[in-house]
């Protein structure tokens, strides 16, 4: 693997000084064995300068095969970072595997708190070789970024900074959107973290696995990788689930997910860090692309409001490519940062605002003291009788749809059913709107069933019709219970911990947070809201195609004209 040309954006659009140089060469050492303090044994790959001397250190750990973090290939599990980038410039990556994953001890727990403490014992492990400097940080996206928030929660003291990008802090928010079990990404991702475990070391470091490193890192090929949006790998990955794998611990975790922990309770509580980030005061920076919205978005400004009291985090929201795969982006960016908290540079990474996005629609690089940025105000939208989104209800009135459960045994849908989903479209345009900060639907409805999911998806209508999803947010119906206390405007808190049927025939008043996003409209264009209660139809929107277990209710569901989007727009 040679760093080559990286892609995606390198940096927030700016310029940075005295950043490290390439000046080393690559040794490695495969395969070394970390003890933790219950005696179990993790397995890492370290990669360091060959030169003697000692370095400081970036630590990449997860349960996605160790070996091939060098493969090149556009696969959701190559999220470690560029190896040859961090060695050349002084920096061992040191590439580990969780508890009970690629022939690491013991069994995985996903992002439990035995992980927290391995990962506190990793870090000072690493501290403590003779190539190691004694300066720590950690790198990587996904859940490499979320044993970063594991160890940094565990407070070692030679975790010195951490840089984790497209993070989720609680589990129960990325598997399961208040209720909602999000089924096409956590049954795939069992089921590839089994099938990956169950192959040894000797088949990740194969004659076939080295040639497909070697055309995958081919120029041609590379550049292809920085506009794929990920789906073509997923059919790759959807075949490759069919192949049989140990069930244990994967199904186990996809019982207690899918069966036997529907809703919040300790199980959850043990994968939620949320409670323990204010235990964090070492130098975070945080970041993300505004179209992760069902997985790692939600958390990150969760992390950036519950970190809101240590003066050293920083964030970069990123546009479209801005996180493709292999993970290559932001590599400049992540230099001046470990550059200045590792090596004592001055980079002028700390210099100016501390959140720096783009703004869809327009590519440029906006910046922000605060989250929301100031100078934004909630603007109320009307979901209107006619199926318009306007500023004024006008004639109040209602619509309806159907959800239907499974088992039927309908032949076909009948020319008579209501439709599947609804949607309220405004006028075009007549002036520029930047939507940017927190999203929430106050939804009035009534369901002919004990329960039903809301399911909100807000698009873009370009002038041409062409139709863009900017974000989305979900409920279940039962459990909408709100801590009013603990709620902000456009933001509630849902714990979503007790289930209350729904009142058969009422109406109820819903409040469904959409993830917070950013989108500018352009004049002409036209601001759909698209409500369903079943997204397993492929002709439902879903953002990355990431779709949720059914309620499995038949419901007739109707809105009332006088439920509100709230929209945050820039003044």
């Amino acid at each position: 693997m040679s760093e080559g040309r990286l892609n995606g954006p390198q940096t927030t659009s700016r310029e940075y000084a005295n950043l490290s140089e390439p000046a080393h060469r690559r040794r490695h050492d495969n395969n070394v064995e970390i003890g933790m303090r219950d005696g179990v044994t993790l397995l890492a790959d370290v990669h360091r300068p060959d030169a003697g001397g000692r370095y400081p250190a970036l630590i990449a750990a997860s349960p996605y095969p160790r070996q091939i973090q060098d493969l090149g290939a556009p696969m959701g599990f190559i999220e470690a970072g560029n190896t040859p980038f961090w060695v050349s410039r002084g920096y061992a990556h040191v590439i580990a595997n969780v508890r009970g994953t690629g022939g690491s001890g013991g069994t995985f727990g996903f992002f439990d708190a035995q992980e927290r403490r391995d990962m506190y014992d990793l870090v000072e492990w690493v501290a403590a070789q003779p190539w190691c400097d004694g300066n720590v940080g950690m790198i990587g996206i996904s859940y490499f970024a979320m044993t970063q928030l594991e160890a940094a929660v565990e407070r070692p003291p030679h975790l010195k900074a951490i840089f984790p990008v497209a993070v989720t802090a609680d589990l129960y928010d990325a598997a399961t959107h208040h209720g909602l079990m999000s089924s096409s990404f956590v049954t795939p991702f069992l089921s590839m973290a089994g099938l990956t475990s169950d192959r040894s070391d000797g088949f990740w470091r194969s004659q076939p696995v080295d040639l497909a490193r070697t055309v995958l890192h081919t120029p041609p090929l590379h550049r292809k990788f920085a506009t794929m949006n990920g789906e073509a790998s997923l059919t790759i990955l959807r075949q490759m689930l069919k192949l049989p794998h140990d069930p244990h611990p994967w199904d186990d975790l996809w019982l207690d997910i899918a069966v036997k922990h529907p809703t919040r309770d300790q199980w959850w509580d043990d994968r939620d860090l949320t409670p323990l980030l204010d235990r964090i005061d070492i130098p975070v920076y945080l970041g993300c692309d505004w179209e992760n919205v069902p997985l790692h978005l939600p958390s990150t400004f969760v992390a950036w409001k519950a970190l809101a009291d240590n003066p050293n985090v920083r964030i970069a929201m990123l546009g479209q490519f801005g996180l493709t795969w292999p993970w290559e982006s932001l590599h400049t960016e992540a230099l001046a940062w470990f550059d200045h908290w590792l090596k004592g540079r001055d980079t002028g990474v700390m210099a100016g605002p501390p959140i720096r996005y783009v703004l869809p629609g327009t590519d440029q690089w906006r910046t922000a003291d605060q989250w929301p940025p100031a100078g934004t105000s909630l603007s109320e939208w009307a979901l209107c009788a006619d199926g318009t989104l306007a500023a004024h209800e006008g004639t109040p009135g209602s619509r309806e749809y159907m959800v239907l459960g499974g088992g039927l045994s309908r032949a076909r849908p009948s020319a008579i059913d209501p439709p599947a989903m609804l949607s309220w479209t405004t006028a075009p345009l007549t002036e520029t709107v930047d939507v940017v900060g927190d999203i929430e639907l106050r939804l009035v409805a009534s369901a002919t069933a004990a329960d039903t999911a809301w399911m909100a998806t807000l698009q873009r209508v370009a002038a041409d019709g062409a139709t863009a999803e900017v974000t989305a947010g979900w409920l279940r119906a039962s459990l909408r219970e709100v801590d009013e206390a603990a709620s902000t405007p456009g933001a509630p808190v849902l714990p979503c911990r007790t289930a209350t049927a729904v009142p058969i025939g009422e109406d109820v008043e819903y409040r469904i947070p959409l993830v917070a996003n950013a989108r500018r409209f352009e004049v002409g264009d036209r601001i759909r809201l698209v409500l369903t209660s079943d997204d397993q139809d492929p002709e439902m929107p879903a953002i990355m195609n990431f779709r949720h277990a059914s309620v499995g209710t038949s419901s007739l569901n109707t809105v009332r004209s006088s439920s509100r989007l709230l929209l945050p727009l820039v003044m």
